[in-house]
């Protein structure tokens, strides 16, 4: 599977799965009620879908131009860290006003979270790329 439909079903099924632990996470860890964090979940999660596309498609590019062909451990963990550290600059302020919590523990709530997700985003794209085969970028 390869273009737009295989972004399309990477991106929802990522992140069908990541609401439905970032709820509990966002819950247990912000004494918010489970439908009140699911809220922020599920915010996340559409910033998470803009984000998403705009970092693969210029990630994809980048690799497109690499000697080295194939995703190894030190570009796939590359892309993970890259990923999660441009969405620290988009969620710690959602999860402040939303949550209704300090900055200082909306950064520490999002750091737990993008602990749990460099290895969530690491095992998905190993296990996605073993069912739908690389894309042409990585071939």
């Amino acid at each position: 599977m390869q273009g737009i439909r295989r972004k399309v079903v990477y991106v929802g099924l990522y992140e069908l799965i990541a609401v439905a632990i970032t709820s509990t996470g966002l819950s247990a860890g912000s004494d918010s009620g489970l439908q009140h964090a699911s809220v922020a979940a599920v915010a996340s999660s559409a910033i998470a879908v803009v984000w998403n596309l705009v970092y693969n498609a210029l990630f994809e590019r980048w690799e497109a131009r690499q000697t080295v062909r194939g995703r190894g451990f030190l570009r796939r963990a590359a892309h993970a860290i890259g990923f999660e550290i441009g969405f620290i600059f988009m969620l710690v302020p959602l999860f402040a006003w939303w949550l209704d919590i300090g900055w200082w523990h909306a950064l520490v709530l999002d750091l737990g979270l993008s602990v749990f997700f460099l290895v969530y985003t690491f095992a998905f794209n190993l296990a996605f790329d073993k069912l739908f085969g690389l894309p042409l970028s990585a071939q």
